[in-house]
């Protein structure tokens, strides 16, 4: 359910998990979720950029299929945030290659306004149309593919203000001990990913893990409302 930092080479792999139709235990039943195994609370809580709104961070790498297959799931999701809540994604770094370039080209899209029409795109172009997406050359040609000024997409690509982001973006995933991918982060406080919300649970497929872990965030966000 998560592509962990030692293993992102595998990042081509199949996810590799069949069927679905599991109807997720409730929230109120013995041993799940529980803290320590099925999520993490923070010893040192980390920054929440959205004043007066309670945060849910998605850690991801483009290259990860467990990313690509949660994509819709938590673009539905998101769809149904009741108003106090904002979704944050941070793409994450492992090492410079080939994380850093695709850093950039996440807050690329952020700064020209063209992540709601390219975000899923990228992960597109990479899982089914198997392009490499690492060098700055790439990144112009896909550009240029989606209708994009590529001179302005490589102005924004090597400017200080995406190198920020950049920066920021790892200092988050420092902060929430990111070492697997998709991970979600709950308000600074509390950490959870595929395989820790469906630690103990049956295998029955991406599309109920997937359910597993955007219900453990949810109960997760009505804990931080109870305590404030």
């Amino acid at each position: 359910m998560t592509l962990a930092r030692r293993d992102f080479s595998l990042g081509l792999v199949a996810a590799g998990l069949g069927g679905a139709g599991l109807s997720l235990p409730s929230l109120a039943q013995s041993g799940w979720p529980a803290e320590g195994t099925h999520y993490v609370r923070l010893q040192q809580p980390a920054a929440v950029a959205a004043a007066g709104k309670l945060e849910v961070v998605e850690f991801f790498w483009y290259e990860c299929p467990h990313c690509n297959a949660f994509e819709p799931a938590l673009e539905a999701w998101s769809k149904k945030l009741p108003a106090d809540v904002v979704l944050r994604r941070v793409p994450v770094w492992f090492q410079e290659v080939p994380f850093a370039s695709q850093q950039r080209l996440f807050y690329t899209l952020e700064v020209l306004g063209l992540s709601s029409t390219l975000h899923r795109k990228v992960f597109a172009a990479i899982h089914n149309d198997r392009a490499r997406l690492r060098t700055p050359e790439d990144m112009a040609a896909f550009a240029l593919k989606n209708g994009a000024d590529p001179i302005r997409f490589m102005t924004v690509y090597s400017s200080p203000e995406v190198a920020t982001q950049c920066q920021k973006a790892r200092q988050l995933a420092e902060a929430y001990k990111i070492d697997a991918v998709p991970a979600m982060g709950v308000h600074g406080r509390f950490y959870t990913n595929g395989n820790l919300a469906n630690a103990g649970q049956p295998a029955q497929g991406p599309t109920v893990g997937n359910e597993r872990l955007l219900a453990v965030v949810d109960m997760l966000l009505g804990r931080v409302r109870k305590v404030g």
